[in-house]
């Protein structure tokens, strides 16, 4: 049973017991999700809509249904245990259901899964802060954010506190939320909520948290695996961490995984803080499970998420309420617009790395919109395209999980000197897999990752008839991207600041990409150079084409090759170069035997990110 404890009316006798009686070690469940993005339907390997045939096939996942049949499963197998429930915040923006309903359905069936705790996401403020308010309205279970902090004029009122603790099992456990601190770049928080540091304002909420006596403390954060890794985990008396934001899938199973479940972190205080992380669109269900020694330390911690597949039966009740919402939208979501001959890789992988099939199709199509307004170069954000699309028929459905944010295609005009500083910050967040990543169509750009962030662009090219000449700083050139960009979002304040003649309200990206679709089909889906990457393994100054982005549907991860010896490097160092689907975790596996040893490949090739590993780099693999 969990009980809310109000903060700050511990009495003196409880703390004294606390402190006089000696406690054997304490058991603490934590399941948890991250990410829901409103994936209300199961989804498919692309992560869309799952469709009547893919179910029929068992070849679907998630969804609130099976996830709230699996939290009922679970909660019934630990009958008796100490058990929590927490949501790491994204649940807004990803389908039709956010688009109707605005929240209102996400909190539904939040509510129903009966979540402990919960911290906002960035997309919780995409419709400002009134979205999140009728949001708040609704949900039965508490908010906590520290660094969300909101004016009096505010409408979400004091409804998002830093922290909060809980009563489990007779054990008082704190809990402290933290959202990205570029949150107003990324989303619309609007001018009455500020944004606080997250470590700054973790560190206040859980010194507080411990002068009130609880020594078990949880940071839900979102603020994405590289970050709670790097900082939150380092915070003074944090004891767990559970994450969101980067979509991470932590696992011990899976050769894709970005890290092992939970990955230990050596906190200042002398112990090892588990963070945690499980995928997203309710695909996953995180299972931890930590030990407390009877001071609130940390002893073990082991789990793994749990794959919420077709053997997981949906909710008969959820179902049909799920099923009756999506009504009003079945008809638009139905309709048939167009047709492509393989699938269309829009995976986040790839669309926030490297030229992906889905940039060079969208920034093309926006291109062709607007080509009789005398524009030239259309630049997109690769974190706004969310889903992939799988072959044959197109429905406006999968156009708009592709892109659900509601967007419109805006013009302006900017000079040279401004796309290439736009470019810079396109590629400043590479190594977080950070979304605004900058799909282009018109131009062309080469860039260094090995260079500091602001000097990464190698050269950039604009299309001038049927070839390309080198970007003119003083020429003033038009461009088309989409209104979120085009006001600094994503970072991209060189657009608000020096573009002119702006225009913001032409038609939405979603209606770009079906009406262009429709124009071509059978599109068949392409990359074709766009974007390159320069070698930096050995100071290679030319540029190589970006290898061409595999379908999501066929991205199997690759096994590294195994060199004579490579089964062990107790020989000394070696050399690997990548090749197409080498993670971090295989090469250790290959190497040492055990993936579990990635973080050594890691730290000696200055901590790339492990999911985005790039073809080509030659990587140093120190002895075990």
């Amino acid at each position: 049973m969990i009980r809310h404890v109000r903060t700050g009316l511990m009495t003196a006798s409880i703390l004294a017991l606390s402190s006089g009686a000696a406690f054997a070690d304490y058991e603490l469940n934590i399941l948890h999700i991250n990410d829901l993005h409103s994936r209300i339907e199961s989804i498919n390997k692309f992560d869309s809509t799952c469709s009547a045939e893919e179910e029929g096939k068992n070849e679907c996942f998630g969804g609130v249904a099976r996830l709230k049949a699996l939290i009922d499963q679970k909660r019934q197998d630990l009958s008796g245990k100490n058990v929590l429930l927490l949501n790491a915040g994204d649940n807004f923006q990803g389908s039709l259901f956010f688009t109707t309903y605005k929240g209102l359905a996400e909190a539904e069936f939040l509510n129903l899964m009966k979540f402990d705790a919960m911290t906002v996401g960035n997309h919780e403020f995409d419709e400002s802060e009134d979205g999140l308010a009728g949001f708040l309205d609704k949900i039965a279970f508490p908010v906590v954010t520290a660094n969300v902090l909101p004016s009096q004029k505010s409408k979400i009122g004091d409804r998002i506190k830093p922290s909060i603790v809980l009563d489990v099992g007779g054990q008082k456990v704190g809990i402290v939320g933290a959202v990205a601190n570029d949150t107003p770049e990324l989303s619309s928080p609007g001018p009455d909520i500020l944004i606080g540091d997250d470590v700054a304002t973790t560190t206040a909420a859980v010194e507080e948290l411990k002068k009130q006596g609880v020594d078990k403390i949880i940071a839900l954060t979102h603020v994405g695996y590289p970050r709670d890794l790097a900082a939150i985990a380092k915070i003074p008396d944090v004891d767990v961490v559970v994450g969101g934001h980067s979509h991470s899938l932590l696992s011990n199973t899976d050769a894709k995984a970005e890290g092992p479940y939970p990955t230990m972190v050596d906190n200042p205080g002398g112990y090892k803080v588990p963070v945690v992380q499980a995928g997203s669109y309710t695909k996953y269900l995180g299972d931890l499970v930590v030990t407390f020694d009877d001071k609130g330390v940390v002893k073990a911690a082991k789990g793994d998420p749990i794959l919420v597949d077709s053997s997981v039966k949906p909710d008969e009740a959820v179902l049909a309420r799920v099923a009756e919402l999506g009504k009003p939208i079945e008809e638009l979501r139905s309709k048939i617009i167009a047709k492509t001959e393989a699938p269309i890789d829009g995976s986040r992988d790839n669309c926030r790395a490297r030229e992906c099939e889905m940039g060079s199709l969208l920034t093309d199509a926006m291109l062709d919109r607007v080509k009789g307004q005398g524009v030239t170069i259309a630049i997109t954000n690769g974190g706004g395209l969310r889903a992939s699309i799988d072959a044959g028929d197109v429905s406006m459905g999968e156009a708009i999980t592709v892109l659900p944010f509601q967007n419109t295609v805006a013009t302006f005009q900017i000079k040279g000197d401004g796309i290439r500083a736009a470019l810079e910050n396109g590629l400043s967040k590479l190594e977080e897999g950070g979304g605004r990543f900058p799909q282009v169509a018109g131009m062309k750009y080469a860039f260094d990752k090995s260079k500091p962030v602001g000097s990464r662009v190698v050269s950039v090219e604009v299309k001038e008839g049927e070839g390309y000449v080198p970007l003119d700083p003083a020429k003033t050139y038009s461009l088309v991207t989409n209104n979120y960009m085009r006001n600094g979002g994503d970072g991209y304040d060189v657009f608000k600041t020096q573009g002119e003649n702006a225009y913001d309200y032409g038609p939405g990206l979603e209606t770009v990409l079906a009406d262009y679709l429709a124009a071509h089909q059978p599109f068949k889906p392409y990359t074709d150079g766009r974007i390159t990457e320069v070698a930096s393994a050995a100071g290679a100054a030319t540029a190589e084409p970006a290898a061409e982005a595999k379908p999501a549907a066929d991205a199997a991860a690759a096994q590294p090759a195994a060199t004579a010896g490579s089964t062990a490097a107790a020989s000394g160092p070696q050399k690997h170069v990548i090749a197409k689907g080498d993670t971090l975790w295989d090469l250790a596996k290959a190497f040492y035997g055990d993936g579990a040893l990635w973080a050594k490949i890691s730290e000696a090739n200055g901590k790339p990110a492990p999911r985005h590993l790039h073809v080509g780099t030659e990587l140093e693999i120190p002895a075990k």
